[in-house]
This record gives C-alpha cells, sequence and structure tokens, in this order.
C-alpha cells in the first residue's frame, strides 16, 4: 500500500488523499482548498492524482472542503465511481450545485474587474455529471470499491450523513485494514448520532482540527447561545451568526426551537438567509431517519421529524428580495447566513450592514481558517474588509466552541482509543486535517501515550 497526501495535510482544507493498493488509486475525499484567492486557485486547479491513474473515489461527506472538487474532477475526464452515504449524496446535489454558482460569478466578477480570462472552476453542468457517478451506501454495508478491495462505512457524527471509512483487501493470507477518520463529529450534537469508532485497524488516517483545544460541552453551549441572545436583544441588538448552511444551521435552529419553547430566550424573529440552508433543509428533511433517536427534541416530534426545522418565529429567505426587506426592518433579530467563515454569501451583507453597530453581536459557532474574514473577526481586528471596503469593527464578538461539530482533543482521543481497543495490529497513527501548532501538539500527546504518529506534508509518500 502506498498513500500519498494531497490535501488537508498540515491544513484544515482541501481533503485528499490517494490510497495506490492491488495496482488501483483511490482517492480518499476532493475538497476544496480554502483561503486566499491567489494561493488557493492554483491549488484547487492542480489535480490530486492525474485522471487517467485513478479507479474510485471515496467520499466521507459532504462539505465542500472534503466534497468541492469532485465536479473539477469530473470535468477533467474522471468516469469512474465515487462512493458515498445516501444523505451525502443528497446534500452533495445542493452543495455541489451552490459552489458551481458561486464559481460562475467569481469568474464573471474577475473578468469585468481584472479582465481575467479565467474560467469557472466547473459549471452546474459537471456537477450534474458528478451526481451521476455518485453510489450511495447505507452505513456498515460492505461495498467493493474497486476489484478486491472492499468499503464500510461508519457514522462519524459530524454532520448529516458523514462517514469514517475502513478500506479492506487481503494481503496473501492476512486481511488489511486502512481506515479514514473523516471529520468526527462530537457527542451531544442535536440532531446527528454520536460518533462510532472504526474497529480492526492496521493503520488509520485521523482528523486533527482541534488536536489542542477542548470545547465547552454541548449543553454548555446552548445556555450560553441563550445568554448572548438575551443580552443583545436587551440593548436592541441584532445577533448575526456565520454559519455553514448545512449542518450548523440546522442544528442552531433546532436549539432556538428548544430554547423558545423552554422560554429561555424573548421572541425575536430568527432568520436564515441563505438559499443553500433552505435546500439543505429540506435534505433534512427527507432524511429524518438517521436523525438521533435518543434526543428528547427528535422524540416529541417522531409522527413528524421534519417539524423540527418550523416554528412560529422561523423564517427562511431564499429570495433575494425577502432577504433585503428582513434587512431594513427595524428592531433585534437572529441571523443565521452563510458562509460559516464569512468569506462569502449573504453574511458579508449583514456585517456590512451591522458590523460597527455596538449593539450587534457577531456570534462565532465554528472552526475559522487562516486568513478568513472569519478568522479576523475572531482575533478582534479593529478594522475589518467587507466588499472591499474597511469598516470599524465595533460589534461585540462572541464565540461558543461547544457547537463545533468536530470533536475536540479529549473527544479525539477517547474516539481513537476505542478504535485501539479493537485493532491489534494498529501501526501507523496519519495526521490530516489540522494546522500545524493543532498537529504538533496532538501528535506529542498521542506519541507519549504509546501512538506511533506522523503528521505527513503535502505531497509526502508513505509505503506500507
Amino acid at each position: 500500500m502506498r498513500l500519498t497526501f494531497q490535501g488537508a495535510a498540515r491544513e484544515v482544507t482541501g481533503s485528499a488523499h490517494v490510497v495506490r493498493v492491488k495496482d488501483r488509486t483511490i482517492l480518499l475525499d476532493c475538497g476544496l482548498f480554502q483561503g486566499r484567492r491567489a494561493e488557493v486557485s492554483a491549488k484547487n486547479r492542480r489535480l490530486p492524482v492525474p485522471v487517467e491513474e485513478l479507479d474510485a473515489v471515496v467520499l466521507s461527506h459532504a462539505h465542500i472542503d472534503h466534497a468541492g472538487r469532485l465536479p473539477f474532477l469530473v470535468k477533467q475526464g474522471f468516469r469512474g465511481d465515487i462512493h458515498a452515504t445516501a444523505a451525502t449524496r443528497d446534500l452533495c446535489e445542493v452543495m455541489l450545485a451552490d459552489s458551481a454558482f458561486i464559481q460562475e460569478k467569481d469568474a464573471e466578477f474577475l473578468a469585468r474587474h481584472r479582465k481575467s480570462a479565467e474560467e469557472p472552476l466547473y459549471t452546474i453542468r459537471d456537477v450534474s455529471s458528478t451526481l451521476n457517478l455518485m453510489q450511495p451506501h447505507r452505513y456498515h454495508d460492505r461495498f467493493e470499491v474497486v476489484p478486491g478491495v472492499w468499503a464500510r462505512f461508519t457514522d462519524a457524527g459530524h454532520i448529516l450523513g458523514s462517514a469514517s471509512v475502513a478500506l479492506e483487501w487481503e494481503d496473501g493470507a492476512v486481511t488489511r485494514r486502512l481506515g479514514f477518520s473523516g471529520d468526527i463529529g462530537r457527542s451531544g450534537l442535536p440532531i446527528i448520532r454520536d460518533p462510532q469508532p472504526l474497529e480492526d485497524l492496521d493503520w488509520l488516517l485521523l482528523e486533527s482540527t482541534y488536536g489542542n483545544r477542548d470545547h465547552t460541552s454541548v449543553e454548555g453551549a446552548r445556555e450560553q447561545l441563550a445568554k448572548v441572545v438575551r443580552e443583545t436583544v436587551a440593548r436592541g441588538g441584532r445577533v448575526l451568526i456565520p454559519a455553514f448552511a448545512v449542518g450548523r444551521t440546522q442544528e442552531l435552529v433546532y436549539d432556538l426551537h428548544q430554547l423558545v419553547h423552554e422560554g429561555k430566550i424573548p421572541s425575536v424573529p430568527v432568520v436564515i438567509d441563505s438559499p443553500l440552508a433552505t435546500k439543505a433543509t429540506e435534505v433534512f428533511r427527507e432524511n429524518t431517519t438517521i436523525f438521533d433517536d435518543t434526543e428528547s427534541m427528535v422524540k416529541s416530534h417522531n409522527r413528524d421529524r421534519a417539524a423540527l426545522f418550523d416554528f412560529e418565529l422561523v423564517q427562511f429567505t431564499p429570495d433575494v428580495e425577502d432577504s433585503k426587506a428582513m434587512m431594513r426592518k427595524p428592531g433585534p433579530m437572529i441571523v443565521i447566513a452563510a458562509s460559516g467563515m464569512a468569506e462569502s454569501g449573504r453574511i458579508l451583507h449583514h456585517l456590512a450592514h451591522s458590523a460597527s453597530d455596538p449593539r450587534t453581536t457577531i456570534l462565532i459557532v465554528g472552526f475559522q481558517a487562516e486568513h478568513t474574514l472569519g478568522r479576523r473577526i475572531v482575533e478582534r481586528r479593529p478594522v475589518i474588509k467587507v466588499y472591499g471596503e474597511e469598516l470599524p469593527l465595533r460589534a461585540q464578538v462572541e464565540i461558543l466552541t461547544g457547537y463545533s461539530a468536530h470533536a475536540d482533543r479529549r473527544e479525539l482521543r477517547a474516539w481513537l482509543d476505542a478504535v485501539r481497543a479493537t485493532s491489534p495490529r494498529l501501526a501507523d497513527v496519519f495526521l490530516v486535517h489540522g494546522e500545524r501548532e493543532a498537529q504538533d501538539a496532538f501528535a506529542a500527546d498521542l506519541t507519549a501515550a504509546g501512538y506511533r504518529t506522523t503528521a505527513p506534508e503535502p505531497g509526502s509518500h508513505v509505503s506500507r
């Protein structure tokens, strides 16, 4: 077996890992790099593996940093199978279409303002071709990826449909198994089932986004959310939440529904200002059978789980005119809008309108990568740039780590320990999907605990 780490190596975007085994080549994820435009454009146009060498793709989940380059791969001629869970396939249908729209609009903008001839990375036609190649699978079902190599998906508890992957093949008289964690979620997250560990592995690719940090509890995050809403409404301000349209938005709506029901927050409009979030919520409504059956809100809506995302205060504004009308309304409100790292989407309009208002709270509920506007807000820069205009950042900035969909240091370690308990042959743990500081700290912790741990550099190879 030979591994090549072509994305999310010593960074958290662009997930892409090449597995060569039994004269076949499999790609684990094919995600977009995110960050500075000049840097990521070239990286996104470089394929992780030549199309003619690639036999199949196995996709962990639908987030754009894991799935966002698939249409570009197809545009370049890939025609093999793309394996995913059924819910991941459904989410990719809306997320990749949204990504294609952004690619096309970005290309138009650059052509107008910079006289650039750069074409979009891909178009909606490429997305349609990509979806035709996607093969949906249920959790725990064993399926053949390529001749002689099998796979099984296990619930990763990160977003709807997210999976950890175990690849399996025969090596003489021995069965070998390579695990890929995908992104590991947290126990107790709303809606999503708790993550399940992989079993009986020889080697493991393990995400490490929060390898050097611990989160507040999920229950504590819900109480902090209520506190932020109460305090912001009391001073007449708005709560602006940059949130990923898939996963985070639905979890926030779920919790706000519960807080309203319990009387813990005042009755103010809850605006979901994202066409993608609106479409993604429909996918959630269509996949209620994989919700977490142990949660009280799920139980109380067991006859109509889709109603978890509908209550008297929530308003979805997929149309631009509805969005503008809502923005013009006076008074406090809660606005949840993409993108999660405030790099694009309608959250930028709300920031341009309210980031300089000291009554406003910008509530950060997820990881903010380097060189993103979200990271600059987290760092509380005195001046931020929105649509090319510099704005003083006078809004309150609150950070709730409890809403992260990524496991923290303790949770990653507990998941890995559970893997080791069933894996007497586990030899190597390769840390992926983490920034250097987080990976180095986590690698030191794991090495001290007896794991053989490395954090591969981008483009590096490992043979076993």
